[in-house]
């Protein structure tokens, strides 16, 4: 079993559009970055990567390369994802905190969940995806950004777990 952490957050800015989760949300504000800027699901991606101790979502997927200029997030977790599996992880659950002020995102939260569980391969039931506000304290509170933490644990594929065994 492994434990990872993730966290992201990106600027607040007019004229883009605000993913999250891959949901795109109304709000006349939208994420700033080279990709969509999807903070919760880069913030996924990070702790998946911590998890493996296979660096960061940068290294991985560079704001210099243009490939990734505009790329879906949830492309970008699939493929996170593809390395876990290479490498004989799953995800065994993920706990997630989408922190901003405006807009409300309770409603958006279960599409979130369909949409990590489905990239991650597990069930919804092992996806949680939680929002709060800072009550307008900080830079969330003055609505000049989004953050997001994510907690993944990952356990070793069923083949893999036989191998650590027969090891031990």
């Amino acid at each position: 079993m492994r434990i990872g952490h993730g966290y992201d957050v990106h600027r607040l800015v007019g004229e883009r559009k605000l993913i999250l989760g891959g949901v795109e949300i109304p709000h006349s504000l939208g994420l700033l970055g080279h990709s969509d800027a999807d903070v919760l699901l880069h913030a996924i991606c990070d702790a998946l990567l911590g998890a493996m101790a296979a660096g960061d979502i940068g290294q991985h997927f560079p704001d210099s390369d243009p490939q990734f200029k505009g790329i879906s997030s949830l492309n970008l977790l699939k493929r996170v994802v593809e390395l876990a599996d290479d490498a004989g992880w799953q995800v065994g659950n993920l706990d997630t905190t989408l922190i901003a002020q405006q807009p409300k995102l309770a409603p958006h939260l279960p599409q979130m969940v369909a949409n990590i569980a489905r990239c991650c391969k597990v069930a919804s039931a092992q996806i949680n995806v939680k929002a709060t506000t800072t009550e307008q304290l900080g830079f969330e509170g003055r609505q000049e950004g989004i953050s997001a933490h994510a907690v993944v644990i990952l356990i070793a594929k069923e083949h893999n777990e036989r191998k650590v065994v027969a090891q031990l």
